[in-house]
């Protein structure tokens, strides 16, 4: 077999995690994509030179970190519109849009991956890894510490193996790491014990909030809030905080009437999401990907990704066929 041919069948079952492992480092998945496809450009040229001393999974993951370190140098950190300043007290003020240049988190689509055959401890433990507060933080960090807590607390690397990949000592990698967990227990948000995704009243949760927003009923939407619920919409700078302000942008900036949103129901971040369609021209068109914390005691932050753009990478359509409207017979 060819070896081109042999390094596409032995590498290319790793390239689901290796866009997670990317997308940990660098917070965009349009970035991540493009970093994987770098990672296996150079990996095929240099496939010849791999001796085996290593797994091909290691090698692969060397190369996309160091992929990920160099794009890193010429690219500002992404942010969350919470990362830039305090909540706006007024719902009644215009947005403001970011700063010129200004970099957002994106979020991360589901893995493509086998139920049947993941193991649900497993599942649990990768949907912890990638929750979109964690992503959000880990930006704040330089990128070489970001490299080895992700590399020492996810990926189980040895503090060897990724000492020689930065080309430094074990002892500096620990170090590097107690930094780095140190500097997230400052800004991380300590999130309530998260409803999973596949838990009954986790969807039921769901299914309400979706409705709500498709009827624009602000009192049904405002019982399924928390009091302290966030909302974020990048690219927008402005953010807001409390079911109060919250409900209140809603109703009177985003809610058009009954059946001008529709909603599709989808996955990120190892969180509930969901896609917002709304009406132009009698037809719903892509607005935003919604990811959702949902916890036992209601909604606690909405993060509005208002960017189309965002919906191919989740496999979703850019518009939605109208509603069959039923007929008697």
């Amino acid at each position: 077999m060819p070896a081109g041919e042999e390094f596409a069948r032995l590498a290319e079952p790793f390239r689901p995690e290796l866009l997670v492992h990317c997308y940990r480092i660098v917070g965009s998945i349009h970035d991540a994509e493009d970093l994987v496809q770098e990672t296996y450009l150079r990996a095929w040229r240099s496939y010849d030179s791999f001796e085996g001393r290593s797994s091909l999974r290691f090698w692969l993951y060397r190369i996309a970190t160091s992929a990920c370190l160099t794009a890193l140098e010429h690219r500002s950190r992404r942010l969350l519109p919470s990362g830039l300043g305090p909540a706006s007290d007024d719902p009644d003020r215009p947005l403001s849009l970011g700063e010129p240049g200004t970099a957002w988190v994106q979020p991360l689509p589901a893995p493509q991956s086998d139920p049947m055959t993941a193991d649900p401890a497993a599942i649990v433990a990768s949907r912890g890894s990638v929750r979109l507060a964690l992503i959000a933080a880990l930006q704040h960090l330089p990128a070489k510490q970001r490299a080895v807590l992700i590399l020492r607390d996810v990926v189980a690397w040895r503090a060897a193996e990724v000492a020689d990949l930065l080309d430094t000592t074990p002892a500096a990698v620990n170090s590097a790491l107690q930094r780095a967990r140190a500097h997230l227990e400052r800004i991380a948000p300590v999130e309530e014990a998260l409803a999973e995704p596949d838990e009954p009243g986790h969807r039921a949760l769901l299914d309400q909030y979706m409705l709500a927003f498709e009827n624009a009923d602000i009192d049904a939407l405002l019982r399924l809030l928390r009091d302290d619920v966030a909302l974020e919409m990048p690219p927008n700078a402005t953010w807001f905080a409390g079911r109060s302000a919250v409900g209140r942008f809603i109703a009177t900036k985003v809610f058009a009437g009954p059946g001008m949103a529709r909603m599709v129901r989808t996955e990120a971040n190892g969180q509930s999401a969901v896609a917002t369609y709304f009406a132009h021209d009698g037809i719903h068109r892509a607005h935003a990907v919604q990811v959702l914390t949902l916890t036992r005691t209601g909604i606690s932050r909405i993060i509005s990704f208002n960017d189309p753009d965002l919906f191919a990478p989740f496999g979703l359509p850019v518009s939605l066929a109208p509603a069959r409207v039923p007929t008697s017979s």
